[in-house]
């Protein structure tokens, strides 16, 4: 299975760049990772938050394929503790050819990519901004794949 994290905008702060591309390099120990990273939409002044949504969720949909299992990183998903999350990627694991994880713009989802999306997960009920998001999801897929491996990262 590849896992594929399709992000909106570029990590610009340098300490969560150096920890996101950390995990990252560990994640590829157990499975193949990609990240792609969509620019950020220019000029958007004149944009609503909806048409930028809307432009947005046009790109995320081209590095989407018919066949992925498309799962949105959202306030609004399913939250799991770290042992249901490294259940839920095991079993993706052995079901999906591409799982796919989307973390939208500043304003969320388009409808059209909610609509695609096969699931939603949230990782806490807080708000977090984008880059630390992108963080907080590296470093639970990290400690997910360490569980399902047996290695001992996490605790419990």
């Amino acid at each position: 299975m590849k896992t594929v994290l399709i992000q909106v905008g570029k990590t610009t702060d340098k300490h969560f760049g150096a920890a996101i591309d950390d995990y990252a390099g560990r994640i590829a120990h157990y499975m193949p990772l990609d990240v792609v990273t969509i620019h950020e939409l220019r000029n958007t002044k004149s944009l609503s938050e909806e048409q930028q949504k809307a432009a947005e969720g046009e790109l995320i949909m081209r590095q989407i394929q018919s066949a992925d299992h498309v799962v949105l990183l959202d306030e609004h998903g399913q939250e799991h503790r770290s042992i249901q999350l490294a259940q839920w990627l095991q079993k993706r694991m052995q079901t999906s050819r591409r799982l796919v994880f989307v973390i939208g713009g500043p304003y969320g989802f388009s409808p059209a990519v909610r609509q695609r999306a096969d699931e939603m997960i949230s990782l806490s009920r807080l708000t977090f901004s984008h880059q630390m998001v992108r963080l907080v999801f590296m470093e639970q897929l990290y400690r997910a794949c360490t569980i399902i491996r047996g290695e001992h990262y996490h605790h419990e």
